[in-house]
């Protein structure tokens, strides 16, 4: 195990990101450098009102403790007490144009040591897409993109870690998805740190050849106010999960880490309706009936 080389993987791979995204859109990113009082520090990376991005965050975090959050202990009670590490990259964007989806990625390492005893430590992410308008094309895209990242490590991997997406990214209160899905782990450390470490640098690195294509075809795709409407209805959605069952968010905000850089993943438009359904046969019921409903899109 080798948390130097985690860290510098994901400073290189929040770079790397970031220059991508700048280049898209055509206009740089925000950078703000943070410490956390308790131990540890990150840097975020945001833009707001873009070209094309509405918002979006790119955020790396190097944090550490002596206690750990009711968030990591509620399922491993047997790493009270230790003192621990968390490094991670995160990033959540939103695109202006409603024809192009909001999309995810996390990657991330954990580790907790005690005096006398091995360290338990695992790695976690994944990445997702939530669209509104959604073709087959671009679904298909993504997820072919996500398992091309895992395929070296098994064909077992992939099918398995595409239903954790959707049973993870699953609104229990709606009963519904928050969107078509992707890939998810956590809790990774079978075949030994190397394996793992390999798996979690694939999925990083896959990202931007997951994602910008998909963008690339639809930025220029003319849209109203009722496209407006609907993608702001809809990322309620999103608002809904990220404080109420994401354990990434509880874990940040619990830990003390920096609020400002954790809740960057909210859109700043959003609306909700009571009681609102989508007209039968509308192109919004269909984001409903066609493609909120895991399948298997490759």
């Amino acid at each position: 195990m080798n948390t130097a080389s985690v860290r510098n993987y994901l400073a290189g791979l929040q770079d790397r990101i970031v220059e991508a995204l700048e280049a898209f859109d055509g206009k740089p990113f925000r950078k703000d450098k943070w410490r956390r009082p308790e131990g540890g520090l990150g840097v975020a990376r945001i833009i707001e009102d873009g070209a094309f991005f509405e918002r979006g965050g790119v955020n790396y975090s190097h944090v550490a403790g002596t206690t750990l959050p009711a968030s990591a202990t509620a399922q491993r009670p047997e790493l009270a007490g230790r003192r621990w590490e968390a490094l991670g990259v995160s990033l959540v964007l939103h695109p202006r144009n409603p024809y192009c989806p909001t999309t995810h990625l996390n990657v991330r390492f954990f580790v907790a040591e005690k005096d006398g005893a091995e360290p338990v430590w695992w790695c976690g992410g994944g990445m997702d897409l939530t669209p509104y308008y959604p073709t087959v094309e671009d679904v298909v895209h993504f997820h072919r993109s996500c398992r091309q990242a895992l395929d070296p490590f098994g064909k077992e991997v992939h099918p398995r870690f595409k239903k954790w997406c959707d049973d993870y990214f699953f609104l229990k209160h709606r009963n519904e998805p928050r969107g078509t899905g992707g890939i998810f782990f956590d809790d990774l450390n079978d075949g030994g740190f190397k394996r793992c470490f390999a798996l979690t640098q694939s999925v990083g690195d896959a990202f931007v050849g997951a994602y910008l294509p998909i963008c690339e075809r639809r930025r220029d795709l003319p849209y109203g106010e009722r496209e407006r409407d609907f993608q702001a209805y809809r990322r309620g959605r999103y608002v809904e999960f990220n404080l109420v069952w994401d354990r990434g968010t509880l874990f940040g905000l619990q830990s003390g880490g920096r609020a400002e850089a954790i809740l960057m993943s909210l859109p700043p438009l959003v609306k909700w309706r009571y009681d609102w359904h989508p007209a039968p046969g509308s192109p919004e019921e269909a984001l409903y009936t066609d493609f909120l409903p895991p399948r298997d899109w490759i």
